[in-house]
């Protein structure tokens, strides 16, 4: 009788897997968004919400946690149950937060699972028309020439605009002052009002500065040009070997998270993300879909983990 009984319920276990994932989701999904309400990235999340909640036929409804560079919405993520109704939608501050803050409550590599990245789009090197620079050349010239007397605007420490400004730092040994902001709008404010002089800054909001004359774009952080800017050259191109630092997008579960239910996550992302509608809108803001699988995100993520440590490290980057 025991045996039997035993033999049943493993028999429906067996079976009872397919179903069970089949089924999902099976009612609301949250996802915790690391950026404010408004912005570009937070636009990229909610664009592709709505198509999941469409495919499943069942609301995928943001919510927005900002703050501490994405760790408050990581860990609240990390923390959450294995089932697929809680997700992340986070950007490239998680593949360099373990190497900056010296303490973090969840450990991002190994609480959470990369579903897919949905986008990404390069930073182009900007200056305030003030400064007499026309070229990435004469960027690094002048700082040479006045060491600390530049400032440069960022998101914020242990923010992608941070870090690429600590690699262009390391790669030319130039000494410029660091004023962090809490968030890329008031940092894009600095930059135009003049406050600090120059700043890596996401390519939407650059390309439509530079084109209005409120900034001077000197160079992409891509491996290639930008469409939206195609005048300016990569940072290769423009001198500095190896320079690229680029602001991605994507989701991420819980880690221990069935696989079928990853799968699921990551075909409905990357169907999303080529739909005409949604790649009008990632092309309005000068971003490239992805819809990379489990596996290809993972891999990248961690690269990128280790080239923003090695930053981190050489440049002493710590933050509290």
């Amino acid at each position: 009788m025991k045996r039997s009984l035993a033999l049943t319920v493993t028999m429906a276990c067996l079976f009872g897997l397919p179903a069970w994932s089949q089924e999902y989701p099976a009612r609301q999904i949250r996802l915790v968004v690391s950026f404010p309400p408004g912005g570009g990235s937070d636009l990229i999340a909610r664009v592709v919400a709505q198509k999941l909640a469409a495919a499943f036929g069942q609301p995928v409804v943001p919510d927005n946690r900002a703050g501490a560079s994405g760790n408050i919405a990581a860990e609240i993520v990390a923390k959450s149950p294995a089932d697929g109704y809680t997700l992340l939608f986070t950007n490239s501050s998680l593949s360099i937060s373990p190497a900056v803050f010296r303490k973090l409550n969840y450990n991002p590599v190994k609480e959470l699972m990369p579903i897919s990245m949905a986008s990404s789009y390069p930073f182009a090197l900007a200056v305030h028309p003030s400064l007499p620079v026309q070229s990435v050349k004469g960027l690094v010239t002048l700082a040479k020439a006045k060491p600390d007397a530049l400032a440069y605007a960022s998101a914020g420490g242990g923010t992608m605009s941070h870090m690429a400004m600590e690699l262009l730092r390391l790669k030319t040994g130039i000494r410029i002052q660091h004023l962090p902001y809490k968030g890329a709008a008031p940092a894009s404010v600095s930059l135009i009002s003049g406050e600090s002089q120059l700043a890596f800054v996401v390519m939407p909001v650059a390309a439509a500065q530079i084109k209005a004359g409120k900034l001077r774009g000197l160079g992409v952080a891509a491996p290639t040009r930008s469409a939206a800017t195609p005048e300016l050259p990569t940072m290769q191109e423009a001198g500095i070997e190896g320079h690229v630092a680029l602001q991605w997008n994507g989701f991420f579960a819980p880690a221990r998270t069935p696989r079928p239910i990853l799968d699921r996550l990551h075909r409905e992302v990357a169907k999303a993300v080529y739909l005409p509608d949604v790649n009008q809108r990632f092309e309005a803001e000068g971003a490239t879909p992805s819809g990379s699988s489990p596996s290809e995100f993972a891999a990248f993520y961690r690269a990128e983990a280790e080239k923003w440590a090695e930053v981190a490290k050489r440049s002493g980057t710590k933050l509290d």
